[in-house]
């Protein structure tokens, strides 16, 4: 008897505040991450309509190059775990939603993971001395821009995914009880941001709005409340 107890604790599922903990730390990296990522790093190498300029920035900064895919990578690794974590700190207010809300953001690394292939083919095609001596410079350049936008075209496929899961969490953060119903309001509002970002870029090639960088406040908040709640815990009478 005693034996089969020490197994069930073993194996017991793990804690709303583990899983709020692991969530946070996760959404945590990625937000130092993702910026750095994107601001001083594809965003430095690639000149909208510049062929050349953008493949030498690439040639240049090759180390650099493999550490922002790797990066990438990573990123998309984290939310793999978010997603779990998401799932397990939300399915006391709707198992079916959360499974749900976690799905959309399985589906948004997965499409990314497929995107950063496209990245790997560039690092290839403007390093490798195979291709180097197959083509010709003006031909690599092509070559590396096509599939540089091949990624930018899968991310931005991929945001669609994740702002549809920000509307879903933020649905079951309202409802949840433990965490204010603002938040949830707030991260339903930020889903918007990538929603109407990412559709505007498919259907307007010179759409260059950022509805997201103003929006992104129920993120952030959200980090900071998933820390807190990973510390302090849950109460027993907080849960649904």
């Amino acid at each position: 008897m005693n034996s089969n107890n020490s197994k069930n604790k073993k194996f017991a599922d793990i804690s709303l505040s583990k899983a709020a903990l692991f969530a946070g730390l996760g959404l945590l990296v990625i937000a130092v991450l993702a910026p750095i990522v994107f601001i001083n790093g594809l965003d430095k190498m690639f000149v909208t309509g510049d062929v050349l300029a953008t493949s030498n920035n690439i040639i240049a900064s090759k180390g650099l190059f493999k550490v922002i895919i790797c990066s990438f990578l990573i990123i998309a690794i984290l939310d793999l775990v978010v997603a779990w974590a998401l799932y397990v700190l939300f399915k006391p207010v709707n198992k079916s939603i959360s499974l749900l809300a976690s799905w959309f953001r399985l589906i948004y690394a997965g499409i990314l993971g497929v995107a950063l292939i496209n990245l790997f083919i560039v690092s290839q095609l403007l390093s490798d001395a195979s291709y180097l001596t197959a083509f010709d410079q003006n031909q690599l350049n092509t070559l590396a821009m096509l599939f540089f936008n091949g990624f930018t075209y899968g991310w931005n496929i991929a945001l669609v995914f994740f702002g549809f899961h920000l509307l879903i969490l933020g649905y079951l953060v309202f409802n949840s009880g433990y965490f204010p119903k603002f938040l949830g309001i707030l991260v339903s509002i930020a889903s918007s941001g990538y929603i109407i970002d990412s559709f505007g870029k498919f259907l307007s090639p010179n759409y260059s709005i950022s509805i997201a960088k103003y929006t992104f406040v129920g993120e952030a908040l959200l980090i900071i409340w998933l820390l807190w709640r990973g510390v302090k815990g849950f109460k027993q009478n907080e849960i649904i």
